[in-house]
């Protein structure tokens, strides 16, 4: 028994302690009751929307703030980055107008920057208005234009490219100084061009260039060249033909080498590392 008194003595309170455990107890049962209400409530019901709605960002707000952006004419070839960024173009294609750039080459119209770029035709129809090119250009352009416009009316003269100056070159559309000047370079290093397909290995000449310059240029005569020997030459002897360097012009003496019979032109192909884009060219030059 008395162990019995000692265990129920734990439980003996005044009314004091009394009243202090029940105000605990129904603190803790209202507690516990709202923290499962909140939790029994749909995630929206509770989430603060419209702190949330401040700090995300807001697509209308940029496309707002994009409109806003004062915009004046300019010369595409040297948009900015944040300019660019503000007419939605992506960094790829900001990087691709920063490439062409570097080969000192620039776009000369809208379409010309839409091929460089790749931007989307909607794009280039919000870029297109505020693009200003220099006056040259656009002169240029409008002189293209009356010449494609008065082809129909009289036959082009083709003029021999081998005979051709600078001024005359200049008359092409898309030719300046720096290219006219390559040209000339290249006809001089080679004695004579003996193909128009030779413009095509000039750097910097864009294939629309080259097309112009076949409408009114042309090899009119075949000009005389040393030709070499390819059966019986030594490699002194071949590196004189154009496009033709040393590691080609080994690889043309081990493969002869190799056959007992004659090369010919057909076998100009299977030489290893022979540049045969140009084998109509380089043929020219070689006497089987």
């Amino acid at each position: 028994m008395k162990k019995l008194h000692a265990f129920t003595s734990f439980f003996e309170f005044t009314k004091t302690q009394q009243t202090a455990l029940w105000v605990l107890l129904t603190t803790i049962s209202c507690l516990q009751g709202i923290y499962f209400y909140i939790s029994s409530l749909p995630p929206a019901a509770h989430q603060p929307t419209k702190w949330v709605s401040l700090n995300l960002p807001d697509e209308s707000a940029a496309t707002t703030a994009r409109k806003s952006y004062p915009i004046y004419p300019f010369n595409p070839n040297f948009i900015s980055d944040y300019k660019a960024y503000k007419f939605g173009m992506s960094l790829v294609e900001i990087n691709r107008l920063r490439a062409y750039r570097k080969q000192n080459l620039y776009v000369n119209s809208a379409q010309e920057f839409q091929q460089i770029t790749g931007v989307s035709d909607s794009t280039l129809q919000l870029m297109r208005v505020y693009f200003k090119f220099p006056d040259w250009v656009t002169q240029s352009r409008q002189k293209n234009q009356y010449a494609t416009k008065s082809k129909s009316l009289a036959p082009v003269v083709k003029k021999d490219i081998n005979t051709a100056s600078a001024d005359d070159l200049k008359q092409i559309y898309g030719i300046g100084d720096g290219l006219s000047d390559r040209i000339l370079q290249a006809r001089q290093k080679l004695g004579a061009f003996v193909s128009m397909e030779q413009l095509n290995f000039i750097w910097g000449l864009q294939p629309e260039v080259i097309e112009r310059l076949n409408s009114y240029f042309e090899v009119s005569e075949l000009p005389v060249v040393q030709k070499i020997k390819i059966n019986s030459c030594s490699l002194k002897e071949l590196l004189q033909v154009p496009y033709v360097n040393y590691t080609v012009a080994k690889s043309i003496l081990i493969y002869r080498s190799k056959n007992d019979q004659p090369l010919t032109i057909e076998d100009l192909p299977k030489i290893d590392q022979f540049p045969v884009d140009k084998v109509n060219i380089i043929a020219l030059y070689l006497e089987f």
